[in-house]
């Protein structure tokens, strides 16, 4: 196999609005990041994954965009995105945008022409129906809960809308439609960014005649995901992108495509695919979901680890030589990594924080850290509704318990708590001054309490902190092409406190062993054997006993 630069990569997301603020607006800037860059570049990461930056009404943060060639104004200018593109590259640091096409903001100019009249010149952009029966086309459920339909008056039409009515979503069989979104790609690389993060791209081929999705019993819409996902065009699309656009440009591509299986992956990220280089699949953090199948996501009963160990292995496997994966445990639209997967205790957080990313890193794919993954940061544990900004779950929250009353509203809560993506946004942790050091002014969202103790000042210098033990395990990846482009071989698949697993490459085989426990406990994989430990989270090694979330890993030659 012939290595690709981003095989070797480690992406490292920013979610601006809460990465630094520069001028004291509360709100994370360009600026600020620009300042930080030293920080990425000392953790080891190759590549920054930014977030939204573009014009918009900020419906869902930025996910909801008006002009794509535009800089938010809390962000900064264009002038202060070319200095943080240029900061970037003579640092040696690529830059990925979010490339966000399944929809637009309902203020684009396109939308706002389209719901004129069905004769104007963007009349077909979006995706339009009759009313049937005087009701929505179809009986699909938004992801952001309601309908996924709007009514307009102008067109005395629906539009589609997966996500918030102020989300419109494109209408891909137009030819113009995708002639727009290859010179909003070019107007970007021509810039000299080095790839796209494709929010949701596994949803712009809607499948023929819209069909109803299936629905719950006593759910208020259908479950519309598995309808709109992988839809019959979708690799033609793919492959379109690429003749015309990515395929002019060395750059990296990743598709988030909530579904997909890793069969449909091998078809966008296969080597001689032309289409993707990577997929974001989210069967993993999927996992536990609630048995009431119309609570969703909702719940918060922690993810069995057989599970977990059957998921990803099965990804590790199936795209072995035939694609790539991307490996994650959070980002901007999930909890914390350490909440959800570990331990956030005060007595386990750092141990099973290090256990975790070890788990991750040790795999083949490209991995990605989320801005304060890299120092333990934790779920923010919200007790009331208010303190919640999210979108996404305060509409669940007032459908389920305020609209259907499914669900009393502690357990919501606690929901919430435990899943909500508002645990990801809470403002970065950089020192323990007041607002962390994030901003002089009055942050945007509040700031989870624990900053005082979890923070990178406290961390850099401190040489077993999470921090250093991620750019040990970064540096190790770097220098390995046995965790680069190993083969996977996973261990003892119905054992619920040890993930264990083995990688292969030429002559030699890595051995990783984590203990998802509190508990002491014994594994006996043949480390005795090996040539060395090359890395773990306890100072010493006792051998078979594996510590509480202990984590360690052994290099055989």
């Amino acid at each position: 196999m012939t290595k690709k630069w981003w095989q070797n990569a480690v992406v490292y997301q920013v979610y601006p609005r809460s990465y630094q603020d520069s001028n004291g607006d509360g709100i994370g800037d360009l600026a600020g990041l620009t300042q930080r860059l030293p920080y990425i570049k000392r953790l080891g990461a190759d590549v920054i994954w930014l977030n939204p930056i573009y014009k918009s009404p900020d419906k869902d943060n930025g996910y909801d965009i008006s002009d794509y060639q535009s800089i938010q104004s809390a962000y900064g200018t264009m002038a202060d995105f070319d200095h943080l593109l240029d900061s970037a590259h003579q640092q040696g640091l690529k830059l990925l945008m979010d490339l966000v096409v399944n929809h637009t903001s309902d203020q684009h100019d396109w939308f706002q022409q389209s719901r004129q009249s069905k004769d104007n010149p963007y009349a077909d952009y979006y995706i339009w129906r009759d009313p049937v029966d005087g009701h929505e086309p179809n009986n699909w459920g938004s992801y952001f809960s309601g309908s996924a339909w709007t009514f307009e008056p102008k067109r005395n039409q629906y539009y589609l809308h997966l996500f918030a009515p102020g989300q419109p979503d494109l209408n891909w069989e137009n030819p113009q439609v995708r002639q727009e979104v290859w010179n909003l790609m070019r107007f970007w690389l021509d810039k000299g960014v080095d790839g796209f993060r494709m929010d949701v791209i596994n949803l712009i081929s809607k499948p023929a005649g819209l069909p109803d999705a299936p629905q719950a019993p006593g759910a208020a819409y259908g479950d519309s995901q598995p309808i709109v996902s992988d839809g019959p065009k979708l690799n033609d699309y793919l492959r379109e992108m690429n003749d015309e656009v990515l395929s002019h440009y060395d750059v990296m591509t990743v598709g988030e495509m909530p579904g997909s299986t890793p069969k449909d992956a091998i078809t966008y990220t296969g080597l001689n695919a032309n289409e993707l280089n990577m997929v974001f699949q989210f069967e993993h953090v999927g996992l536990s979901p609630n048995p009431d199948a119309r609570l969703g996501k909702w719940n918060a009963v922690p993810v069995k680890l057989t599970e977990l160990k059957d998921s990803l292995s099965r990804w590790q496997t199936a795209l072995d030589g035939k694609g790539w994966n991307s490996l994650y445990w959070n980002n901007h639209d999930q909890p914390r990594a350490v909440s959800r997967f570990g331990n956030d205790t005060p007595e386990f957080r750092e141990r099973s924080a290090k256990m975790l990313a070890t788990t991750l890193h040790m795999m083949q794919g490209t991995p990605y850290v989320y801005e304060g993954e890299e120092l333990g940061m934790t779920n923010v544990h919200y007790t009331q509704l208010d303190q919640y900004e999210d979108l996404e779950s305060l509409n669940a929250y007032h459908e389920l318990v305020d609209d259907q009353h499914i669900v009393d509203q502690p357990t919501m809560l606690k929901y919430l708590s435990h899943i909500s993506r508002d645990n990801a946004r809470t403002p970065m942790h950089w020192d323990d001054t007041t607002n962390a050091g994030f901003t002089t002014g009055q942050p945007w969202f509040a700031l989870n309490p624990n900053y005082p103790t979890i923070n990178a000042a406290d961390q850099l210098d401190q040489d077993d902190s999470v921090f250093n033990y991620y750019r040990r395990l970064i540096a190790l990846r770097h220098s390995s092409d046995l965790i680069v482009l190993g083969s996977y071989e996973e261990l003892d698949p119905k054992d619920d406190q040890v993930f264990a697993y083995k990688r292969h490459y030429q002559e030699q085989t890595l051995l990783v062993m984590s203990n998802f426990t509190d508990q002491t406990v014994t594994r006996d994989y043949g480390q005795a054997e090996a040539s060395e430990r090359l890395i773990g989270n306890y100072a010493d090694d006792q051998g078979t006993t594996l510590r509480p979330y202990e984590t360690k890993v052994y290099v055989f030659k």
